[in-house]
């Protein structure tokens, strides 16, 4: 963590934009930004389903016609070619539907590929302070789940809701003009079809907003534990974590449930209605056709158009479900998509030219933003003033929360100054755009972080286009090529997730060497040399000795070979710099940094000169 500690965020709705729009604005936003993109695919499944809906409410009138005027006047040629005609329609009708559906899984396979890309473009751009106060199961959820959700609401509900309010307009006004008193007592439990549609959305929707939720937290819980496996396992806490996870998978088990219960409820309730339908043609329709007011084709064509709305009023309950569900999840991918960085280029901000390596903190003042403003944080730093000369390295010292790394980051600007500004060559840094400053600026962090890959692609991260004898010098300069040679396929050796293949000296000289590669002016060492044993740690600072020279170098060090040679030293504490100057001057001035050197550097300096003798007499 950079800085001071703060407070881990509780699991649950993370940080994110605030939900302003609603539901209905969710899906209405991803319907419209994403699926009309594609408007040629859309206007073809639609018209290849209102092909569909439209042969399928011909049919029952053509059996209508065959059954009064064919099977009832013996007109066996009416029969034939009904027959006939009845097969050719069914037969274009299996086409088109298999256009519309194919189209409609087409349209949502590309909503999703959309949605997927700029989200994790948008997860690339949010600041430090985003993910500072957002779990990261959180944002895997809402990549992953909330994305399928809306994979299944685009490809399936919006053709079942479209092609159900076709069928169920269009068969109701054929219905009414074929016979309206008949017509009503048909359909008279439709109307409590959708008001129960209205109460079980009512119902379900915040239901499904906390099965969202909950799905995140058991995401984080379980991505917790993947990554400290090796702590688990070496606290002997397995079971403690299986009854945790169990917890979490409990919970989301029963809210589920909950919202199966309902839905279920819902469709029994609406297949029963319909069931009321079909009773009440039978009981009102039967003895008209015995009287002679009805024919058999015309309650056969109601059977049949009865039958049509079947399928639309079995599905309501799906239709809502997934479109709970859907808006649920839009509602979480638009609290990232909307989420402003807060670590932007500002406008009319201009490319940094290179620069010679001057850095200034002139009255720096910051705080890490706080998601309760009532709430804030402490300051991390408070009024820091000082300059650096273009090529010297400046040591940053103090205890633990003392705002070291705090204060290192915002040169690169990964957070921006509550107070005062960060000039390098006399360039405010928030008024030059990110990309050319942090082109400039390489940091080596405390924890090396390696990709999936191979050592090179690694070395060249930052630099892609490097040729191979380019990463060969940068390790040689890290003091990373001999361990790498020793592996059998060399700079081709694959690395596992974060590089835990390799040992932490091993990672971190590779992430030195990644630094060294982009050639920077400004390099930056976030006590770079933590995770390497004294002898390796030597060699690093022997070879960075050369790099340094014609940089400008930070350097936040506990060992005192780096505190040593730094051309100036800033001693902090509770985010204030209490002093400054070079290793002999603090040391005569008798203040923190004495203190500091008595307690934890004059042992390495000890230690380090009886290795000296050590390796001398065995040198001689």
């Amino acid at each position: 963590m950079i800085g001071q500690s703060r407070p881990e965020p509780k699991l649950g709705r993370s940080p994110l934009a605030p939900r302003s729009r609603g539901a209905v604005g969710a899906l209405r936003r991803l319907l419209f930004r994403y699926l009309l993109r594609f408007w040629p695919q859309v206007s073809l499944a639609y018209f290849c389903l209102l092909g569909t809906t439209a042969l399928g409410l011909v049919i029952p009138q053509l059996v209508r016609r065959v059954i009064d005027y064919g099977l009832a006047a013996r007109q066996q040629e009416i029969v034939a070619r009904g027959g006939v005609l009845i097969i050719s329609l069914s037969l274009v009708s299996s086409l088109l539907s298999f256009g519309h559906r194919y189209l409609h899984a087409w349209l949502a396979e590309h909503l999703a590929y959309d949605l997927r890309n700029e989200l994790y473009d948008k997860l690339q751009r949010l600041s430090f302070s985003f993910h500072d106060r957002t779990e990261t199961g959180q944002l895997m959820s809402r990549c992953t789940s909330d994305v399928n959700a809306v994979l299944r609401f685009a490809g399936w509900v919006v053709m079942q809701a479209v092609n159900s309010l076709l069928l169920v307009c269009v068969a109701c006004a054929l219905l009414l003009s074929m016979d309206w008193k008949l017509s009503l007592v048909c359909l008279a439990p439709l109307p409590v079809v959708a008001a129960q549609a209205v109460h079980f959305r009512a119902l379900v929707r915040p239901l499904f907003r906390a099965i969202q939720q909950q799905f995140a937290v058991m995401t984080t819980v379980l991505q917790e534990n993947l990554l400290g496996a090796i702590v688990v396992r070496a606290f002997v806490r397995e079971q403690h974590e299986i009854e945790k996870f169990r917890r979490e998978v409990d919970k989301l088990r029963t809210q589920r449930l909950r919202a199966i219960w309902y839905w279920v409820s819902s469709n029994q309730l609406n297949i029963f209605l319909f069931g009321l339908t079909t009773t009440l043609l039978l009981v009102y329709g039967a003895p008209r056709v015995i009287a002679g007011s009805l024919t058999v084709g015309m309650l056969v064509a109601f059977s049949s158009y009865l039958a049509l709305l079947a399928g639309p009023v079995q599905s309501i309950g799906e239709i809502v479900n997934s479109a709970t569900e859907a808006s649920a999840a839009g509602e979480r991918i638009f609290e990232i998509l909307d989420a402003v960085p807060e670590i932007r280029d500002e406008p009319g901000a201009i490319d940094l030219p290179p620069i010679v390596g001057e850095v200034v903190f002139d009255h720096v003042s910051f705080r890490y933003p706080s998601a309760n403003p009532e709430k804030p944080f402490p300051p991390a730093l408070e009024d820091i003033c000082f300059r650096a000369e273009p090529n010297r390295v400046i040591a940053l010292v103090g205890p633990t929360g003392s705002g070291k790394s705090t204060l290192v980051s915002l040169i690169p600007r990964f957070y921006d100054v509550t107070a005062g500004a960060v000039l390098i060559d006399g360039h405010d840094v928030r008024r030059v755009t990110l990309r050319s400053l942090r082109r400039q600026v390489s940091v080596v962090f405390q924890e090396p972080l390696l990709f999936t890959g191979t050592i090179r692609e690694n070395i060249a991260y930052g630099r892609p286009d490097a040729s191979f004898e380019e990463i060969v010098a940068a390790a040689k300069v890290a003091q990373a090529h001999d361990f790498i040679m020793s592996f059998p396929d060399g700079y081709d050796t694959f690395v596992g997730e974060r590089g835990y293949t390799l040992s932490g000296g091993q990672r971190q000289r590779i992430s030195i060497a990644r630094a060294i590669l982009t050639d920077p002016r400004i390099l930056i060492l976030d006590d770079a040399t933590s995770s390497v044993d004294t002898e390796t740690e030597h060699l690093i600072q022997e070879a960075l000795a050369a790099v340094m020279r014609g940089r400008t170098v930070f350097v936040i060090a506990q060992r005192l070979t780096t505190v040593k040679r730094a051309d100036l030293i800033l001693v902090l504490d509770r985010g204030h710099i209490v002093e400054r100057g070079t290793h002999e001057e603090l040391l005569s001035s008798g203040g923190l940094y004495r203190r500091i050197y008595d307690l934890q550097l004059r042992d390495q300096e000890e230690m380090a000169l009886h290795a000296g003798c050590t390796w001398g007499g065995q040198s001689r």
